[in-house]
């Protein structure tokens, strides 16, 4: 017989083996599973393209898919494009007062078809996402901004 407050019980006639009430492992919350479901189906729905350092121990890669998983909503991806950040949203007056840039004094070259492609689609996919919107015909825009083209990869 133990003289300690802990409880024990023993399984079959196995007299000397005493196991502890406090050793049963407690049950997981319903919670906790459908947590776990959801942060897998996004690590492998939004992280697939994820470059991950593979030095890091499986302990380090839970707890970084955790702390993602926790603020993916302050992150742009597939569902959620880019600045669509809601219930902060800024007015940001620019200075419009000389001096500001001269306006270049060099006049535009066309680039090549390949390069206008290129851009063409980079700019929808940019207006797509909410990033830049088109100027009406009529409105007055005095900032330009040269695009410098430059390849990697072929793209």
């Amino acid at each position: 017989m133990n003289k300690n407050k802990d409880r024990y019980f023993t399984i079959g006639q196995n007299e000397r083996q005493n196991l502890s009430f406090s050793n049963i492992p407690k049950q997981i919350s319903v919670i906790s599973s459908i947590k776990d479901t959801y942060e897998e189906e996004f690590v492998a729905n939004q992280l697939v393209e994820a470059q991950i350092n593979p030095s890091l121990s499986p302990k380090m890669r839970h707890d970084l898919f955790d702390v993602l998983y926790k603020y993916k909503n302050s992150f742009a991806y597939d569902n959620e494009p880019l600045g669509a950040i809601k219930g902060n949203e800024v007015d940001i007056t620019l200075n419009i007062d000389r001096p500001y840039p001269p306006v270049l004094r060099r006049p535009a070259y066309p680039d090549g078809p390949r390069a206008r492609e290129a851009l063409e689609e980079h700019i929808q996919d940019l207006i797509q996402l909410g990033v830049l919107r088109k100027v009406g015909y009529n409105e007055e825009f005095e900032v330009t901004t040269p695009i410098i083209m430059t390849w990697y990869n072929d793209k």
